[in-house]
């Protein structure tokens, strides 16, 4: 330029919406046809109009894109073209902190484009993108009503479907919109049960609604009545709060209720936190079957049984963030070391009844280098009538240790 004068590069990131023309924003078009160099993923500039330039070089990881910029000063200005929104799931974050002074042109969402089509609001659902990334379908479902997934060739909407009927959620309705804004969309809605072997188009989204009933827990210690119990032993209401607080529960961990009798422990654990992951192994029959029930009963479909005598049932389970162990059918010391294996800083607590349990969940710990190991005494005495009176009665004291892995 005459004086060796500059001009400043213009970059503008456009959401270009669903890939069809008619879903663009006129914004987003005119700065398209202003811009004399595009540069996005081939898919997405083989989807630009004509009336675009034809200089288009397909890139998508944000340094490839900053370099292109760089090497093409003069072709100012210059636009990077996104699918969907700018701020949905979209590689602009990366690219801004890259470009200084690159703005950005919203673009229509799928989401938004799916609510329309079913006439349904969007502001409460909870959205996820389950491409390329590992997704906890069930967390996710189980922490709202509607749950909007964007799916890839792993999490597929049948794979979604899998998902929630293995955690006996196979009433819930999915809606899976195929090649939406295309002339060939396709939308279909019904109960996850019956889309699990179906086939759908790789670009698809997925709605789901699931009205399941599901108990909400702000702290635990659920009263011991709400459980259903048969003849199986279970950890009473406050020795269940004790625990919660001993084990120190953080949102989406993985948890461990071993020897889990009527799966009062794990429960808790599962409503308080819908993205968690508790795993209730047992091995007696009748246990399983109440475990079972209750799951079903409180709606804690974030919990799985694991069927089996610890530690060998332990095995096949991802690691934990932390474990109560209330029964351990005298492998105390081989269930606290597979903990320790599968998870160095694991955090446990054990409840003993029994000195002779005490002793040796007390060696155990000390044997295997758990920190911060502490012992407290559970003694709880409840009220009942005895007439126009009420008298206390004891329940057995409880002996509750708790601590946490020195590995690294």
């Amino acid at each position: 330029m005459a004086g060796g004068e500059r001009r400043e590069m213009k970059v503008t990131i456009v959401g270009l919406g669903m890939g069809h023309p008619d879903t663009m924003t006129a914004g987003v078009r005119r700065a398209l046809e202003e811009a004399r160099l595009v540069i996005g993923a081939r898919r997405v500039l083989e989807s630009l109009p004509e009336t675009v330039t034809a200089r288009r070089i397909p890139a998508v990881a944000a340094e490839d894109i900053r370099r292109l910029i760089s090497e093409n000063e003069a072709l100012s200005p210059v636009c990077v073209a996104m699918s969907g929104d700018t701020g949905f799931y979209s590689g602009t974050a990366k690219l801004l902190a890259l470009l200084e002074g690159a703005e950005c042109l919203p673009g229509l969402t799928t989401v938004q484009y799916l609510a329309a089509k079913l006439g349904r609001p969007w502001q409460e659902v909870r959205l996820f993108s389950a491409h390329g990334r590992t997704c906890n379908i069930v967390g996710s479902v189980l922490a709202a009503r509607d749950t909007f997934f964007l799916t890839d060739g792993v999490s597929t909407p049948a794979a979604i479907a899998r998902a929630l009927c293995a955690a006996d959620l196979g009433d819930a309705e999915l809606t899976v919109g195929e090649r939406l804004s295309y002339p060939d969309e396709r939308i279909t809605s019904a109960p996850a049960v019956e889309l699990t072997e179906t086939e759908f188009d790789p670009l698809s989204a997925v709605w789901v609604r699931c009205t399941a009933p599901r108990t909400r827990l702000l702290t635990g210690g659920l009263p011991d009545a709400e459980f259903l119990r048969g003849e199986v032993p279970m950890t009473k209401q406050e020795v269940r709060a004790a625990v919660l607080a001993r084990l120190r529960p953080a949102p989406g961990e993985t948890f461990y209720d071993v020897g889990a009798g009527t799966g009062s422990g794990g429960i808790e654990l599962a409503l308080l936190d819908p993205m968690a992951r508790v795993f209730a192994v047992e091995c007696l029959p009748e246990a399983c079957d109440l475990i079972r029930a209750n799951r079903k009963h409180f709606g804690a479909y974030n919990l799985m049984l694991a069927e089996g005598t610890a530690p060998a049932a332990l095995s096949a389970l991802p690691a934990p963030d932390a474990a109560f162990v209330g029964g351990s059918r005298g492998n105390l010391a081989g269930i606290l070391d597979a903990l320790q294996k599968k998870n160095p800083r694991v955090r446990v607590a054990v409840s003993a009844i029994a000195l002779e349990t005490l002793d040796e969940a007390l060696r155990a710990l000390e044997q295997l280098g758990f920190e911060n190991v502490e012992i407290s005494q559970i003694s709880v005495s409840r009220a009942r009538e005895a007439g126009r009176y009420h008298m206390m009665t004891g329940l057995n004291p409880i002996f509750l240790l708790s601590g946490q892995g020195a590995g690294a």
